[in-house]
């Protein structure tokens, strides 16, 4: 634990207990509620996203234009946060009667995989560092996606403040094939170590192994993350413009680029604030129990603001942070319905449920990356457990005091009384 503030945990076991019971009940009203409205409205996002997409690309080949590239990164962030996030969390495993390909056993799986999802990341390392590490370990230091640790070379470095916030945003047009393919791929290999002390040898991206495609894991990382994506993007799509013209390819080419640029600080903007700031806790150890885990998905993770279908889909329904972490196996439009209800809860708690603009949250975060905040550490202690732990000082402070001033004799008699 570094020097840190701490999170001011005014939340009793009592109370935890109490909101757990409550959010249990509304989690079963939830279930209950799924139908094929459900998937419609997931079909309907998916919809807009694809409309995004051909608009784009149908007005790319023109000439290179941000407009353009705007809407392809729109259409490319919808595939991933409204589409591929909710289906391999099993959002609609359970409504009977949805296709196979928009569940999480079959969407992006084998030859639909750069269909359903074309992406820097491996599913199956997405799904062991996210659905995984993640969600279960949220703002532990076994959390792959805990920030405040993970650049903590750049947070206690010297560099200049201006050049700290210049690397972020530079960090912010590559994030995904830099950083998050590269997370996923290393806690992929750790998971399929056989023993510990091979799992301790698994390279991070700071070793030139992982990147290099003369060593096992840089090849990995080329043949499963870069190449098929690159290739797909940057290459077959634009081909398919050839009978406009070559400079219909170079068009469409540097459109993609953009676009490129533009889904990774999209993506950025909507991802990384949800669980860092100077009012998020961090947490030493892991959860134990429903009722401490409830109350750290919902102070340790942050909601934008939510509401129209068009606002949530451009937050890529990741505003609703807090619901999803209570329960990441619902629907995309549960959590709408949902929302208001647990923030009502966490009022009648005591619970505190952070709620505030994208572009708020970005600043907090940035200022944790480069070091200008800290995150807090949530305290072991609850106002359940202090005032025994407060007794038990005072007892100890006394027989300490009086072992000091007493032969041994005396002591034991002096203590049986104490006690």
């Amino acid at each position: 634990m570094s020097s840190s503030p701490i999170y001011q945990n005014t939340v009793s076991k009592e109370q935890k207990k109490q909101l757990a019971a409550d959010l249990t009940k509304l989690r079963k009203e939830a279930y209950a509620d799924l139908s094929l409205d459900d998937f419609k409205h997931l079909k309907k996002m998916e919809r807009w996203g694809r409309a995004c997409s051909v608009l784009g690309y149908g007005t790319a080949w023109i000439i290179p234009n941000p407009i353009s590239a705007f809407l392809i990164s729109v259409g490319n962030v919808n595939r991933w946060a409204n589409m591929a996030h909710p289906i391999l969390h099993g959002g609609y495993d359970k409504i009977e009667g949805v296709p196979k390909r928009y569940t999480s056993k079959g969407f992006a799986q084998g030859k639909r995989r750069m269909i359903d999802w074309p992406d820097w990341i491996p599913v199956a390392g997405w799904h062991q560092e996210h659905n995984r590490l993640h969600h279960y370990r949220l703002g532990e230091d076994l959390d792959p996606s805990q920030l405040e640790k993970n650049l903590d070379w750049m947070r206690v470095s010297k560099l200049p403040m201006w050049l700290k916030y210049t690397i972020v945003a530079l960090f912010s047009t590559l994030w995904k094939p830099i950083y998050y393919s590269q997370s996923a791929l290393k806690e992929l290999r750790v998971l399929k170590a056989k023993n510990k002390e091979e799992a301790d040898k698994v390279p991070t991206s700071s070793n030139i192994k992982v990147w290099s495609p003369f060593h096992a894991e840089g090849k990995e990382y080329w043949m499963k993350c870069i190449l098929p994506y690159a290739g797909f993007r940057f290459i077959l799509i634009p081909l398919l413009f050839l009978p406009l013209g070559f400079a219909a390819v170079v068009s469409v080419f540097i459109t993609s680029i953009i676009a490129e640029v533009f889904a990774n600080m999209h993506s950025f903007l909507v991802i990384l604030p949800n669980h860092t700031g100077d009012d998020v806790p961090r947490f030493e150890d892991q959860a134990v129990g429903k009722d401490e885990f409830y109350y750290r998905q919902i102070v340790g993770s942050v909601n934008f603001n939510t509401g129209s279908n068009l606002t949530d889909f451009m937050h890529g329904w990741l505003n609703y942070q807090i619901e999803h972490h209570l329960w990441p196996a619902l629907p995309l439009s549960q959590y709408q319905k949902l929302q208001p209800k647990v923030k009502a809860l966490c009022e009648k708690h005591g619970v505190e449920y952070k709620q505030e603009s994208v572009f708020t949250r970005l600043r907090k975060t940035v200022d944790v990356m480069v070091g200008k905040t800290s995150m807090v550490w949530d305290q072991k202690e609850t106002p359940d457990t202090i005032p025994a732990k407060a007794e038990k000082a005072k007892v100890e402070s006394k027989v300490e005091s009086i072992v000091e001033k007493v032969t041994p004799v005396e002591t034991v008699e002096k203590v049986r009384k104490v006690s």
